[in-house]
């Protein structure tokens, strides 16, 4: 290639497998088990037909298995004009590496579904998940202990619960059928904290890199989250979670919101629930009383900030803008939003990246706590919540006995007492197991980050983490 030749913009599995290079690069497998942890396992493609208005629509679906090094393996399922076996593939194996830097016991999958969701009505988009989850059962590609999708992208709750109940009808004496799929609504056994998951997640990523003020120094920050500026690129679920998160709970200042029709800035910050509802009501920002309307949305990625939070489509973040881009420090709320190639660039800059698969692993994590949930048939506190609150109430009664026998005055408030009192609820125990796992999981790949030699960025760390612990499974099998 001549020295003045355009560099080539690498594609979705393209930029995956060259962020593996970089990671094996720096690991000592050999070439046997570095080819079989990289490679696909097996990608399925099914058309089907279902009858919708009048006619015979026929539609194309995969299900992507990268590795089963531990099983069930687990993955999303999106519906998108634009899914491809190429994207399914590369998310399926960000999927493996994800898991495994969480110590979540699953192997990588994804799934897809050609389609715009917005041009179906409700009945009809049952109609074709319904015969989609078909077509996956019947070849044990959604099953509880082989192949467990969630919701991605033009996914929710709702088609979950669809295809829970499918796959129910299909197999009427298992007594596991709701563990066939994680992100259910709570009435169909899904789990308090699920919807939030992943937005929490990046929260509690973010909170975890601001404890250390070595890492926050390398970003050209200081201080804590409090004050810190932040740009957010999508206001799906991901991005709001997170933007409501970190402006009401951390008190950051959310500049910038970034959607299909321009976006909203506001250097006084702006409201994310008030954002959040103007998007419900008319499909995008535009006219939003709250801050400025900016058309060419793109170009606000490039604006200043502490903090910029891609939530949206892969390959945003590439050769074209990544020079511009000012934020010094940016987590990757969406699964591959920085290329390959703008990874360089950003990384020769100095620029801190928190990695996708570790930044937005809070929804594959409680996913897991949902199918232990539904596992066990059990909701998590049921057994424990009132046994807590009778130990806390032994302790306040031995305080204020002391207090009124030794004359000594002492009145506990009556928040205090409140708050100690009540045992965790479901929601509070999935948070708590949330944080820890990213606080733990930050830790592992730190340690990589500033100790071992040739690893200068947090991606790398995470990449070589991950694909030490499958290693160490396919090992453990014989490999």
């Amino acid at each position: 290639m001549k020295d003045n030749a355009v560099p080539r913009e690498p594609g979705f599995r393209d930029s995956v497998d060259l962020m593996f290079n970089r990671a094996v690069a720096l690991m000592d497998l050999s070439p046997g088990l570095e080819q079989k942890i990289r490679v696909c396992n097996a990608t399925y493609i099914v058309r089907f037909g279902v009858r919708l208005r009048g006619h015979i629509h026929t539609f194309t679906g995969y299900r992507s298995n990268h590795s089963e090094h531990m099983e069930p393996v687990k993955g999303g399922i999106r519906y998108a004009p634009q899914v491809n076996q190429e994207e399914v593939e590369a998310l399926a194996a960000l999927m493996t590496y994800k898991c495994a830097l969480v110590e979540v016991p699953f192997g990588g999958a994804k799934g897809g579904l050609c389609i715009d969701p917005r041009e179906w009505e409700p009945h009809e988009l049952e109609q074709i998940t319904r015969r989609f989850t078909y077509e996956l059962a019947k070849r044990d590609l959604i099953n509880p202990s082989q192949n467990v999708p969630a919701p991605d992208m033009g996914t929710s709750e709702r088609e979950m619960a669809w295809i829970a109940d499918q796959y129910a009808r299909m197999n009427t004496t298992d007594i596991n059928a709701r563990a066939c799929v994680t992100g259910k609504p709570l009435n169909s056994g899904g789990i308090h904290g699920r919807v939030e998951a992943t937005g929490r997640g990046v929260q509690y990523a973010l909170r975890a890199f601001f404890r250390h003020p070595e890492d926050v120094k390398r970003a050209g920050l200081s201080g804590r989250l409090d004050g810190k500026t932040v740009i957010v690129q999508g206001l799906g679920n991901v991005g709001y979670h997170a933007a409501k998160f970190l402006s009401e709970e951390d008190g950051c200042r959310i500049i910038g919101i970034i959607e299909r029709d321009g976006a909203l800035v506001s250097d006084t910050g702006l409201n994310v629930e008030q954002v959040r509802e103007w998007i419900g009501k008319h499909g995008g920002v535009t006219g939003c009383p709250e801050g400025r309307h900016v058309p060419d949305g793109a170009a606000v990625l490039e604006e200043p900030c502490d903090i910029l939070i891609p939530a949206a489509l892969e390959g945003t973040i590439n050769l074209t803008n990544a020079e511009r881009i000012q934020a010094p420090l940016i987590i990757e709320a969406a699964n591959g939003p920085v290329t390959a190639a703008a990874d360089e660039i950003l990384r020769a800059r100095g620029t801190v990246i928190i990695p996708d698969l570790y930044a937005n692993a809070g929804g594959v994590t409680v996913s897991y706590f949902e199918w232990v949930k539904n596992l066990s048939h059990i909701r998590f506190g049921r057994m424990q919540r009132r046994a807590e609150e009778a130990h806390h109430l032994l302790l306040i009664d031995e305080l204020e006995r002391l207090s009124a026998d030794r004359g000594l005055g002492w009145e506990l408030s009556p928040d205090f007492k409140t708050r100690y009192l009540r045992g965790a609820d479901e929601l509070e125990l999935v948070r708590s197991g949330l944080d820890d796992t990213m606080r733990e999981a930050y830790q592992s790949m730190r340690a990589r980050w500033h100790d071992q030699e040739g690893v200068t960025d947090l991606r790398t760390a995470a990449f070589i983490t991950a694909i030490e612990r499958v290693a160490s499974s396919y090992r453990a099998k014989g490999l």
